[in-house]
């Protein structure tokens, strides 16, 4: 089996307390996170300073020695507080990001009006490290890992 790639930060930051507030304070925060077979799938919500802006996501696999930036698409069915917009990416990681060596990177980007905000985690941009899975459970039902705590590349 593939090896995991542990957060090493809450993967959904947008259900604690006080995010919308963050929000308001920060303009771009980091709404969630989750695997999927093509790669890293989150949400962004940023702040509605003006009508046109881009929101993009810079990522990493080899401690920036190179790095990839997708953009994430406007979401129009977003949240209903009138005050914030959410975006959505997909950072395709591919084969790399299934060693078991492996560590992501990535921090969120927001232009609007002229100006330019950054989510990286507080100065410590959002990180995933790989680890290898453990031996198999001996019986009992298969299960996943804890999603809010592993995500894992199948």
């Amino acid at each position: 089996p593939p090896p995991l790639l542990e957060p090493l930060f809450p993967p959904q930051p947008g259900a604690s307390p006080g995010f919308a507030e963050r929000v308001r304070q920060h303009k771009v925060r980091l709404e969630w996170v989750r695997a999927e077979p093509a790669g890293l799938r989150g949400a962004v919500r940023v702040l509605n300073l003006a009508y046109e802006k881009a929101v993009s996501v810079r990522y990493t696999l080899n401690r920036w020695a190179s790095c990839a930036e997708v953009p994430a698409a406007y979401q129009p069915a977003g949240p209903a507080d009138g005050l914030t917009d959410r975006f959505a990416f997909l950072l395709p990681l591919g084969p790399a990001a299934a060693a078991a060596e492996a560590a992501l990177e990535f921090a969120v980007r927001y232009r609007v009006a002229g100006a330019e905000y950054w989510d990286n985690n507080g100065g410590a941009n959002y990180r995933l490290r790989g680890r290898q899975r453990g031996p198999p459970a001996a019986a009992g039902p298969l299960q996943d890992p804890d999603s809010t705590a592993w995500i894992h590349f199948i």
